[in-house]
């Protein structure tokens, strides 16, 4: 891939030890890094305690807000998301009042949709993995919206020093806002996987809220195909020393879709990881991209080691990535710090060897970005899971209408089941 636009700050190595590192707190990123530290922003159960957002706001300035204007409203909803549960031994589901499960010890609204998300919701869902139970089949959730404006809450709890699979799949149409809180126990291990693959005409604003216990292990994955507009926020916070949280993602934004991810990584206790890895792809006027990256370490973080990189490969003219990585720090006794992004075309290097082998451009093309997405998606460890994402990016690729109508093969797949 030829870079047109990188901004690289830091490595893996000692930060103490980089040019001009100093003891004193500091932040760096790229075009757009905020004023305000992300440890002073503001959340609330309360949707009151977040003025309507008019699109000059930071936190807003990239999104699409008169697109996402029925999910700022407060009050009841207009539909409703059923939350289907195929889940092997070891694993309890229980549904009720978000006060019933005991939700919200492990979720602060970050925003206006998240609050009215939150008391909106009739019916919340608990998944809980037993302690030291070891799934050797995922937990398959299957959240599916029939229309309409609709609310929803989630828990996945993993009992102490058990090891899981939870995969969240979004189906179906309409305006859908939903909150998901991730509780990891002491020593366990957890793969959770959310995907976006709403129909098109979807909407859909998200955060997930993610707290990695004592010495656990946790992977979230986001995979962000489907639908009109999706804005999904992830947090991570660390509850005790030696938490490894490993934030993963890749979209595809086609004509006329806005994708966007959000990522605020916390780091306060000692001796704690974190790794982000993000991957898009762009094709058709107007798709459009967003990825923002916060890590914060706080003072007492000593030992913290963490990590963030975006790519984004543009396949066609009138696409758009933005990403912003920022890197926030209070001290310098960090094992490593860093970030970097890019955004840029197919490389002609790649091409031309690939032709030069016999292989037609379009196949040649093709080729590169499964071979760019496929790191990410191999590191999911669910064999099906993994080939039927392949298969869906391969659709998105081929198209069956001139470049210039702007449409791909998912829209005439809606057509057709329209």
């Amino acid at each position: 891939m030829t870079v047109v636009e990188e901004n690289q700050a830091g490595d893996r190595g000692p930060v103490a030890d980089a040019p001009g590192a100093t003891q004193r707190a500091h932040s760096h990123g790229g075009p757009g890094v905020p004023d305000a530290s992300r440890a002073a922003r503001r959340t609330s159960f309360d949707v009151a305690d977040f003025p309507l957002p008019s699109g000059r706001e930071e936190d807003w300035r990239f999104s699409p807000t008169e697109r996402l204007g029925a999910l700022f409203a407060a009050g009841a909803d207009s539909g409703e998301a059923v939350l289907e549960v195929s889940a092997p031994e070891g694993v309890e589901h229980r549904s009720g009042a978000t006060a019933e499960l005991g939700a919200g010890t492990a979720f602060l609204p970050g925003d206006r949709v998240a609050a009215a998300a939150w008391g909106a919701t009739r019916t919340a869902h608990l998944v809980r993995i037993r302690p030291e139970a070891e799934l050797d089949e995922p937990v398959l959730l299957t959240l599916r919206a029939d229309g309409g404006t609709s609310s929803g809450h989630l828990v996945v709890e993993a009992g102490a020093h058990s090891r899981a699979t939870v995969v969240l799949d979004h189906v179906g149409t309409g305006q859908h806002r939903g909150g998901v809180e991730v509780r990891v126990g002491d020593g366990a291990q957890l793969t959770f996987v959310t995907l976006q693959e709403w129909q098109a005409g979807s909407v859909h604003v998200g955060q997930h809220d993610v707290v990695v216990g004592r010495d656990a292990t946790v992977k979230h994955f986001a995979v962000s195909l489907g639908g009109d507009v999706v804005r999904l926020s992830t947090n991570v916070r660390y509850a005790a020393a030696g938490g490894d949280a490993q934030l993963l993602g890749l979209y595809f934004s086609d004509a006329g879709q806005h994708l966007e991810h959000r990522l605020f990584v916390d780091h306060e206790p000692v001796s704690c990881k974190s790794y982000v890895e993000y991957k898009g792809a762009l094709q058709g006027e107007t798709a459009r991209a967003v990825w923002i990256g916060d890590v914060l370490i706080r003072a007492a973080a000593e030992g913290t080691e963490t990590y963030e990189l975006n790519r984004n490969l543009v396949l066609t003219d009138g696409a758009r990535a933005d990403s912003v990585p920022n890197l926030e720090i209070e001290t310098g006794e960090i094992v490593g710090a860093g970030h970097a992004s890019a955004t840029g075309r197919f490389d002609d290097e790649q091409l031309f060897y690939l032709q030069a082998r016999g292989i037609a451009e379009a196949e040649a093309r093709r080729l590169v970005v499964r071979g760019f997405f496929a790191d990410v998606i191999q590191r999911i460890g669910v064999p099906a899971l993994q080939e039927r994402l392949l298969a869906t990016i391969e659709t998105e690729l081929q198209t069956t209408m001139p470049a210039a109508a702007g449409t791909t093969t998912r829209d005439a797949a809606t057509a057709e089941e329209n």
